[in-house]
C-alpha cells in the first residue's frame, strides 16, 4: 500500500498498467490493492487507475469575477511569458479566458494577426477575426495557426487539459488540431484537476506555469515553469 500510495503522491495520477510495471505485480493484483485504498479513503480510484484524494474533479466553471482574481500574480508572469512567445509573421489563435486576456497587455509584436473566440479579447486587439457561437468549429477548419494559446480548468497527466463545457471543449480541440505550436496557460491551482470534457492529451501542448511544486509535472518536458 504504501508504494502505491509513495508512486501516486508524486505522479498524481497512476494507471493500473504503471503500477504493475513499477511494482512487478499482477493487475488482479494492483486492482485489490486500488479498492482497498478508495475505501479506506486513501485514493480515489477511477477507470483504469487512480488520483490522488488532493485531485479534484470538476463540472461547472467559476464566474469570470472570481476568476480573475485567483492567483492573479501569477496569472501575470505567466501571460508575460506567453505574449513574448509572439513573433513578427505569426498567424496566432487565442482562446477565451482570463490569462489569455492578461496576454493582451504584453504583447508587443504588431506584426502578429490574430484571430480569437473571445469577443472580449478582440475589442482590445486589432484581430483578424473574433468566431463564438456555434459556427466557431466550421469557421476553425480554414485556419492554420502558427502559435495558439489556451486556458483550462484542469490539467492531469491522466486526463490531459479539460473544461466543463462541450461546445467549449470542441472549439479549443478544433482550433488545437489546426495549430504548429501548441501553449496552454495554467497557474499551479489547474495542475491534478480534471473536469468533464478533455480537449487535448498532455503531451498535446507545452504547459506555461509559475511556481509549480509537484514533482510528477516539474519533471515533464513540456511544461515552463516562469521563474522570474
Amino acid at each position: 500500500f504504501a508504494k502505491i500510495l509513495s508512486i501516486l503522491e508524486s505522479m498524481g495520477s497512476v494507471t493500473v498498467q504503471q503500477l504493475m510495471t513499477e511494482l512487478n505485480a499482477s493487475e488482479s493484483t494492483i486492482r485489490r490493492d486500488l479498492n482497498a485504498l478508495d475505501a479506506n479513503g486513501q485514493l480515489t480510484k477511477v477507470h483504469g487507475g487512480a488520483i490522488l484524494k488532493t485531485m479534484a474533479y470538476s463540472t461547472k466553471d467559476d464566474n469570470v469575477v472570481s476568476r480573475k482574481e485567483k492567483n492573479r500574480d501569477a496569472k501575470n508572469k505567466i501571460a508575460k511569458y506567453a505574449a513574448e512567445q509572439i513573433a513578427s509573421g505569426d498567424f496566432v489563435y487565442l482562446d477565451a479566458g482570463t490569462t489569455t486576456e492578461l496576454m493582451i497587455e504584453y504583447i508587443t509584436s504588431r506584426q502578429a494577426v490574430f484571430v480569437t473566440n473571445a469577443i472580449s479579447h478582440a475589442k482590445r486587439l486589432a484581430v483578424t477575426e473574433a468566431i463564438v457561437g456555434e459556427e466557431a468549429v466550421t469557421t476553425l477548419e480554414k485556419y492554420n495557426f502558427t502559435k495558439g494559446f489556451w486556458g483550462t480548468n484542469g490539467v492531469s497527466l491522466q486526463k490531459g487539459y479539460s473544461t466543463p463545457e462541450l461546445k467549449e471543449a470542441m472549439v479549443k480541440k478544433k482550433s488545437m488540431e489546426n495549430c504548429k505550436e501548441r501553449f496552454v496557460l495554467a497557474d499551479e491551482s489547474k495542475f491534478n484537476q480534471i473536469s468533464s470534457v478533455t480537449f487535448a492529451p498532455f503531451e498535446g501542448a507545452t504547459v506555461i506555469t509559475t511556481g509549480l511544486s509537484l514533482p510528477a509535472y516539474k519533471k515533464c518536458k513540456n511544461v515552463i515553469d516562469v521563474k522570474q
